[in-house]
Parts: C-alpha cells; sequence; structure tokens
C-alpha cells in the first residue's frame, strides 16, 4: 500500500471532483482518495510521499484509438486529401511497415509512456506490433483488424483474422487484452463482418470500427461515386459499395463494447444509431485536420449526450503520440466551445470514456479502480480550480511520474 499527496486531484468521477491538497491511497486498485488531512489522520503508520507545489494527480490518460505499425512515417505520407492521402498508404504500405519493427515502437510506446498514456486501443491490421505492445508496461486492448470487400477472398480474409486473434489470445494478461476491429464499411463485406462480430458476441471481446470519416466515403456508400470509385475500379474491380451506412451500423447490436472512430460525416440518423447502440465515438481531431476531412461536431455529441474518446490516431496521419499533444490540437480546433468547458470535457475523454470505450476498469481515480495514475507538475500555481482543467492541457508536455496498476515506473 502507498500514499501520494498533491496540490490538486482531479478524479474524473461523476461529478468531476477536484481535491485540494490530496492524497490517494493505492496498491493495485485505489483504496481511497480524500483530503491529505484526513489521509494523514485515518494512515498513521503509512508515510505520505508528497509531490510537492503546483503537483496535480489524475488519472492516466487513454488514447482510445492508435495504429503503431505505421509508426516509421514522417515526410512520406501525402496529406491535405483523404484520396492522396490513401493511395500514398498503399504505395509505401511496405516500406513503412518493414520500417516499424519491434524496437521502433518499443521507442514509441515509452514516449507515449513519458506524456501521460497508460492505456491504448491499438488498431492491428498485421499484427506485427504485438511483441512491442507485450513488452511495454502500458496498458492495451489489442484490436485485430479484419479488412476486405472481395466476396471471393472472404475464406482466406477471415482465417488470417483468426490466425492473428488466436496469436492474441495466447498472450492474454492483464495488461493486453484481445479485441476485434473491423475496418470499415466501405472495405468489409457483410458476410465477414457478420462472421467476425459473433466471434466478439461469443466470447464478448471489445468491438471498435471506422465509420464515415471523409466527404469521399460518404459519396461512395451514399452514391457510388465520388474519389473512391476510381479507387476501387483500379485496385479491387469495383462499381458499388458493399454495404450502405445504416446497414453497416445494424449488423453492430448486443455487443457489450462497442466504438466508432471519426463519424465526421455522420448522418443525424447515423448519431442516433450509434447512440442506440451504446456506443462511443473515438475522436481524433489532429488526423481529421491532417487529411483536410471536417472535424468532429462536439457540441452536436454533447446534446444527443453520445459520449466521446480521444484518441491520436497513427503516425500515419499525425505528427505525435502524445495525448496532451492531440488535447490541445482539440482545444484549438473546437473553437465555438469556450475554452474552459472544453477543457473539462476533454480531460474527461481522454480517460472516465476512454475506459468505457474499451471495456476497462480505468480512468477515474475512485475506489477499486485500477491504479492507473500520472502525476504532472505545473510551471505556476493555480488560482482558481475551474482553470485548472485548461491549465493541465496547455502546460503538459512530460509527465512527472507514471504508475500503472500501482506500480511505479
Amino acid at each position: 500500500m502507498k500514499i501520494l499527496s498533491a496540490s490538486w486531484v482531479i478524479t474524473c468521477d461523476a461529478n468531476s471532483t477536484i481535491i485540494k491538497d490530496g492524497a490517494i491511497v493505492y496498491d493495485k486498485t485505489i483504496i481511497e482518495i480524500a483530503s491529505k488531512e484526513i489521509i494523514q489522520e485515518k494512515y498513521k503508520n503509512i508515510e505520505i510521499e508528497d509531490l510537492g507545489e503546483n503537483s496535480v494527480l489524475m488519472p492516466g490518460l487513454i488514447n482510445s484509438h492508435v495504429h503503431l505499425e505505421f509508426s516509421s512515417n514522417n515526410t512520406t505520407l501525402k496529406y491535405g486529401n483523404f484520396m492522396l492521402w490513401l493511395n500514398s498508404v498503399i504505395k509505401n504500405r511496405e516500406t513503412l511497415i518493414e520500417k516499424a519493427n519491434t524496437n521502433l515502437i518499443s521507442k514509441k510506446l515509452a514516449k507515449m509512456k513519458k506524456t501521460g498514456t497508460t492505456t491504448i486501443g491499438a488498431i492491428s491490421s498485421y499484427g506485427l506490433e504485438i511483441e512491442a505492445c507485450l513488452n511495454s508496461s502500458i496498458n492495451t486492448v489489442f484490436f485485430n483488424e479484419v479488412i476486405g470487400s472481395k466476396a471471393e477472398m472472404i475464406d482466406n480474409l477471415f482465417a488470417d483474422f483468426k490466425a492473428r486473434l488466436n496469436t492474441s489470445k495466447k498472450n492474454k494478461n492483464k495488461n493486453f487484452i484481445p479485441a476485434i476491429a473491423i475496418h470499415s464499411p466501405y472495405s468489409v463485406h457483410p458476410i465477414l463482418i457478420r462472421e467476425t462480430l459473433k466471434i466478439a458476441k461469443e466470447e464478448n471481446l471489445s468491438v471498435s470500427a471506422h465509420f464515415l470519416e471523409s466527404p469521399e466515403e460518404f459519396e461512395w456508400l451514399h452514391k457510388d461515386e465520388g474519389g473512391f470509385l476510381e479507387f476501387f475500379k483500379n485496385f479491387l474491380g469495383q462499381e458499388k459499395a458493399v454495404t450502405k451506412p445504416m446497414e453497416f451500423l445494424e449488423q453492430f447490436k448486443n455487443l457489450n463494447t462497442l466504438s466508432f472512430t471519426h463519424c465526421v460525416e455522420a448522418s443525424e440518423n447515423d448519431l442516433e444509431k450509434i447512440k442506440e447502440l451504446g456506443a462511443i465515438i473515438n475522436h481524433c481531431p489532429t488526423s481529421n485536420r491532417f487529411l483536410n476531412n471536417n472535424k468532429l461536431d462536439l457540441s452536436k455529441l454533447i446534446n444527443k449526450e453520445i459520449p466521446f474518446s480521444i484518441g491520436t490516431d497513427g503516425l500515419s496521419s499525425n505528427n505525435s503520440l502524445s495525448m496532451f499533444d492531440e488535447l490541445r490540437n482539440a482545444l484549438m480546433v473546437h473553437e465555438n466551445i469556450n475554452i474552459i468547458e472544453l477543457s473539462k470535457i476533454l480531460i474527461k475523454a481522454a480517460t472516465k470514456n476512454g475506459s468505457d470505450s474499451l471495456g476497462l476498469n480505468k480512468g477515474v481515480l475512485e475506489k477499486d479502480k485500477d491504479a492507473d495514475i500520472i502525476c504532472i507538475k505545473l510551471p505556476d500555481m493555480v488560482e482558481d480550480e475551474e482553470d485548472l482543467y485548461m491549465s493541465v492541457i496547455l502546460h503538459t508536455k512530460f509527465v512527472e511520474k507514471t504508475i500503472i496498476g500501482g506500480l511505479d515506473d
């Protein structure tokens, strides 16, 4: 059992409780949170580690959607247009994946931890990053992705997916949890979706899918035209989308943990269906901007009470895997929401909502939650409590201390 105290404790609980001069008692899970004075009186025989002036304790950040397999990209891929980007990914895919070996990905994960990330939802197309994830102390929900829209390839694609899923299941432990990802409505045949989701339901696995990321995807799925028409003709000999957006969403019923990523082109009906499914939307603001896609309408999600989490996406469409960088970018992108209020919303999205999107017992500092905690130091005193969330986002690049499952790295 250990005790930490700080100038501020941000709990991210249901009441958004903040404790000034607070303390946390924990081992593998949180035992108690209260003021330092109360904790000192109750736990007289245990030394309290005081983190000093202007310190903040909060839940570890949860990156709900990240691709690690393209972590070698810096200046190779095209930005500014979704189709230009996608074609550059196809062109450079093999080279980038070959460069993103276990050593490189391990370095990226170590830097993510230094920037406050304690849990990731890793979307894996090939399973090549599994060793790096297993070697890292960061909690990983490992989404084995299924992709393929050609009917004649379904059996081979499903067999490959099951082999990768079985490999991740063999390596399952408390910090590494197998899950399932459906790539997108435009790239996965409905039969392949059906059979994959059958496994998810039978084995109670978390599921995630990309959904309506770009105007080109919208045009293709709704009208069988636009930039995707030439792409599918050239690569797959297809002239019609394999499914429509609502048909795609209808297949995701009766899943316990479900998330959809991007959703920037989702209609009112799509959003209502996502809410009905009990899903969370993974928001990746930097990626959306890099590819010149529209931004997610957070006000609409808030009004509809649809929760969202925060993901960095991969270095194929971002220049950083730091969640604090992503949160700062989100503050700048969503200029229509007051920055004080938005900061509070974003911190919750990057902690509690991220945990919910992955089906975990994390993201909140309260009794019996996993003890995943980060400590940061602000450059000066925060006079008004309501400014704390904003100050944390604006002034944090690296964390002072990272605790995962009660263990201090």
